[in-house]
């Protein structure tokens, strides 16, 4: 969600590279570069795009004329409407327990998962709060169709996180983050200098102009790519504190189909 377009094309031919599986592009789509973004992602092939930060509408009719599934991630039920009403394929719903923006109303996945299943008919994939295989199968239990997993991926062997980033996300207990920015855009991230300072901004009474000139526009870059501890702004989940060792992609899978079997027998003593 935080490359230009160039960055993004080479990240693309990597992945190609790499596997011949299906892969997704994340489109903020209240950027400038946006639609670039979507001329890109259009020229590399790919064919699942997941739209975040703004109405999908304006660019759903080119991405669908591409073959390429459209995904919508969303807060709430009203959003998760409204994508599935201009033609997304499905939708990401994100609680408020999800590292990053987030939406205003503050739900959580538990709370919100299954009030997107039972609000529109087509998939819904549950992201915020899961980073292991009890997290999944409870997903799935909801009505989900799939899971969105991010700071346990960040926080791989293969991630283009700074190590430094990926230490934070491994000393991080179940109280490591906090929400700040709610003015502007609420973001969920990891307690360092930067992060107690945006919410002494944010009591002090700091009008949206000066809270946006404290974000600016590389914070995140700083943070999580740079390594960054102190200045940075640290985007994560509250599930970094069930992140206990940095492992590559293959383990991780391998790990999470563990867990979600053994999650899947405990489930199935207790009922009987």
């Amino acid at each position: 969600g935080s490359m230009k377009p160039e960055l993004l094309r080479e990240h693309i031919q990597k992945c190609k590279a790499a596997s011949d599986k299906p892969f997704g592009v994340n489109i903020p789509l209240l950027r400038g570069d946006a639609e670039e973004l979507i001329k890109v992602t259009i020229e590399g092939g790919v064919k699942i795009v997941f739209c975040s930060a703004g109405h999908p509408g304006k660019f759903i009719n080119l991405l669908k004329e591409n073959n390429i599934k459209v995904v919508q991630v969303v807060p709430s039920v009203k959003h998760a409407s409204k994508a599935e009403e201009v033609g997304c394929d499905a939708v990401v719903g994100e609680g408020v327990e999800a590292g990053g923006h987030n939406g205003i109303n503050e739900t959580t996945t538990i709370a919100l998962i299954p009030q997107l299943v039972d609000a529109v008919k087509i998939p819904v994939i549950a992201a915020g709060g899961i980073a292991d295989g009890r997290g999944i199968l409870a997903a799935l239990s909801l009505g989900a169709e799939g899971v969105q997993i991010g700071t346990r991926f960040a926080a791989t062997i293969e991630s283009s996180a700074h190590q430094n980033y990926k230490q934070k996300v491994l000393e991080a207990k179940d109280d490591g983050t906090l929400l700040a920015f709610k003015k502007i855009g609420l973001v969920r991230m990891l307690k360092n200098e930067f992060a107690y300072r945006a919410l002494k901004a944010e009591r002090d009474g700091w009008d949206e102009i000066k809270l946006k000139e404290l974000l600016g526009s590389k914070r995140e870059r700083l943070g999580i790519f740079e390594g960054d501890e102190n200045e940075g702004e640290l985007e994560a989940g509250q599930s970094s504190g069930l992140v206990k060792e940095i492992l590559t992609v293959k383990e991780l899978f391998q790990k999470l189909l563990n867990e979600i079997s053994e999650a899947k027998q405990r489930n199935e003593n207790l009922i009987h």
